[in-house]
């Protein structure tokens, strides 16, 4: 008897503890309903409203539960505008696709049948839209990415307890909210094309941070003249400068003047496209003239031949002014398009998503099958109740012998 006595306390204290547990689980398995349309219209307005309050403190990350271990909600779309996005964009370059031969090949097409005075702004627009377009696929994906993660934060509030007790509510939750971030997406595809459009539209070239036309000239002439100037002579009044030796003035040719000559009647497309000339340019061997031995130019002219040193210059001006303007449409690309995407999609669903779960499932018609409880439910709170009721007998026994 004194051994029962000693071990009393300690069978108290399970008991005591296995009250708490089961009590604790029958509370999170909730009471039965009713079929009362009051307590269940209740029911449904509380889950949606504890749902969107929720999501809104997931995306500005005030929630209760934020993790230590990794990053999730509001943060994770940030990543995606900040580090995927605009690394992306950042990282793009516009010679990764363009090249020397289709810039000149540009130039030559944008000044028609008559050759330009000056660099072109017809080619240097034809170019820049074409880069400014390739935008638009990196942020129609940071669009879908974005989408991505309102889904994920969905499916982690979506596997809460009341969602266990009613499955078919769950499912109706989920179909919703998912229509309604498709519904979202939809104006901010077309938001993230505008902007790319309206880049791609309008080429400002008045910008204050664009590189102009003249700077970029005199940074290739910069370019060109350093390259022409001769080696820098050591000084000979200095004694410890070396000696050495003045190299010999090369022969001149006596034919010099004459092969310049001929080397500048090439035309504007001379380099453009550099052939080696036939024997007999005047006449063929047979007497005829050249206008009447002359072919066609083939179905397809391509540049070839080595840069005149103008075509150089009008390149390298381009490339500049490319890259100038290019760096602009990216920065302003990267800080427009995560502003479209959040005004469009996020911050539109945190606000608006309540009132469609309102007009969706706070109907009569819906409650009875959303309201269905699982099986697993039904069956877990029996088994509850009779381990209370088990474990209350118990204690009462205890508090008896004791």
């Amino acid at each position: 008897m004194h051994h029962i006595r000693n071990a009393l306390p300690e069978i108290k204290a399970k008991i005591q503890a296995g009250l708490a547990k089961y009590s604790a689980e029958l509370l999170t398995l909730g009471d039965p309903l009713t079929e009362d349309t009051a307590s269940q219209s209740n029911l449904i307005l509380n889950i949606i409203t504890e749902f969107t309050n929720e999501y809104r403190t997931i995306i500005d990350g005030t929630s209760n539960d934020i993790s230590s271990d990794e990053l999730s909600g509001g943060a994770r779309i940030s990543f995606v505008f900040h580090e995927i996005y605009g690394s992306a964009v950042r990282s793009m370059d516009p010679f990764d696709q363009i090249k020397d031969v289709d810039i000149r090949t540009i130039l030559y097409n944008s000044s028609g049948s008559s050759p330009a005075l000056f660099v072109g702004t017809a080619a240097f627009e034809v170019l820049v839209k074409q880069q400014i377009r390739r935008l638009e696929d990196p942020s129609l994906k940071c669009a879908a990415m974005a989408y991505d993660e309102l889904v994920r934060i969905l499916n982690k509030l979506l596997q809460k307890q009341i969602f266990k007790r009613f499955p078919s509510l769950k499912e109706k939750f989920y179909t919703v909210v998912i229509n309604f971030f498709k519904k979202c997406l939809t104006p901010t595809n077309k938001l993230v094309q505008d902007i790319i459009a309206a880049e791609a539209c309008y080429v400002n070239t008045g910008h204050p941070d664009f590189l102009t036309g003249h700077k970029a000239m005199a940074l290739v002439h910069e370019r060109v003249n350093a390259s022409k100037a001769p080696p820098p002579q050591p000084n000979p009044t200095d004694p410890k400068a070396p000696r050495v030796a003045s190299p010999a003035l090369p022969v001149r040719d006596p034919n010099a003047d004459i092969i310049a000559q001929a080397n500048q009647q090439d035309g504007f497309f001379g380099s453009f496209f550099k052939q080696k000339k036939k024997p007999g340019v005047l006449e063929n061997g047979k007497g005829v003239s050249l206008m009447q031995a002359c072919t066609k130019p083939p179905p397809v002219l391509k540049a070839s031949g080595n840069l005149s040193e103008r075509e150089y210059i009008e390149t390298e001006v381009i490339k500049l002014l490319l890259l100038s303007y290019f760096n602009l449409v990216k920065r302003t690309t990267a800080d427009l398009v995560p502003k479209a995407i959040m005004l469009n999609l996020v911050h539109h669903t945190k606000e608006e998503l309540q009132r469609e779960l309102l007009a969706e499932l706070y109907k009569r018609e819906v409650f009875d099958d959303a309201l269905k409880e699982s099986d697993f439910t039904v069956t877990r709170r029996k088994e509850c109740k009779k381990m209370i009721e088990a474990l209350q007998k118990a204690d009462e026994i205890i508090a008896a012998v004791a």
